[in-house]
Protein backbone atom coordinates (compact mmCIF):
# COMPACT_ATOMS: atom_id res chain seq x y z
CA UNK A 1 0.00 0.00 0.00
CA UNK A 2 1.73 3.25 -0.70
CA UNK A 3 0.36 5.95 1.86
CA UNK A 4 3.01 8.96 2.25
CA UNK A 5 3.12 11.66 4.78
CA UNK A 6 0.64 14.07 4.40
CA UNK A 7 -1.50 12.21 2.73
CA UNK A 8 -5.53 11.69 3.43
CA UNK A 9 -6.77 8.22 4.06
CA UNK A 10 -10.54 7.16 4.57
CA UNK A 11 -11.44 4.71 6.61
CA UNK A 12 -13.94 1.89 7.19
CA UNK A 13 -15.11 2.79 10.65
CA UNK A 14 -15.71 6.90 12.11
CA UNK A 15 -14.32 8.50 14.77
CA UNK A 16 -16.52 9.53 17.62
CA UNK A 17 -16.39 13.13 16.32
CA UNK A 18 -18.00 11.72 13.27
CA UNK A 19 -15.33 12.52 10.39
CA UNK A 20 -13.86 9.23 8.98
CA UNK A 21 -11.02 11.02 7.48
CA UNK A 22 -7.19 11.58 8.47
CA UNK A 23 -4.16 12.58 7.47
CA UNK A 24 -0.82 11.05 7.45
CA UNK A 25 1.38 12.61 9.79
CA UNK A 26 3.98 10.10 10.45
CA UNK A 27 4.69 6.73 9.09
CA UNK A 28 6.85 3.17 10.03
CA UNK A 29 6.03 0.28 12.02
CA UNK A 30 3.12 2.14 13.51
CA UNK A 31 1.32 5.65 11.63
CA UNK A 32 0.78 8.74 13.58
CA UNK A 33 -2.69 9.90 12.07
CA UNK A 34 -4.86 13.00 12.47
CA UNK A 35 -8.51 13.14 12.53
CA UNK A 36 -9.62 15.55 10.33
CA UNK A 37 -12.72 16.31 11.95
CA UNK A 38 -11.76 17.33 15.48
CA UNK A 39 -7.62 17.53 15.61
CA UNK A 40 -7.44 14.41 18.16
CA UNK A 41 -4.34 12.30 17.14
CA UNK A 42 -3.71 8.42 17.25
CA UNK A 43 -0.94 5.83 16.98
CA UNK A 44 -1.93 3.03 15.35
CA UNK A 45 -0.10 -0.12 13.83
CA UNK A 46 0.81 -0.63 10.06
CA UNK A 47 -1.74 -3.80 9.71
CA UNK A 48 -5.00 -2.00 10.97
CA UNK A 49 -4.44 1.02 8.95
CA UNK A 50 -3.94 -1.04 6.23
CA UNK A 51 -6.80 -3.34 6.66
CA UNK A 52 -9.16 -0.34 7.35
CA UNK A 53 -8.21 1.83 4.55
CA UNK A 54 -11.15 2.39 2.50
CA UNK A 55 -9.48 5.14 0.13
CA UNK A 56 -6.17 7.07 -0.07
CA UNK A 57 -6.43 10.64 -1.02
CA UNK A 58 -3.11 12.14 -2.40
CA UNK A 59 -1.87 15.34 -0.75
CA UNK A 60 -2.32 18.19 -3.27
Amino acid sequence: MDIQVGDVVRLKKQHPCGSKEWEVLRIGADFRLKCKGCGHQIMIARRLVEKNVKEIIPKA
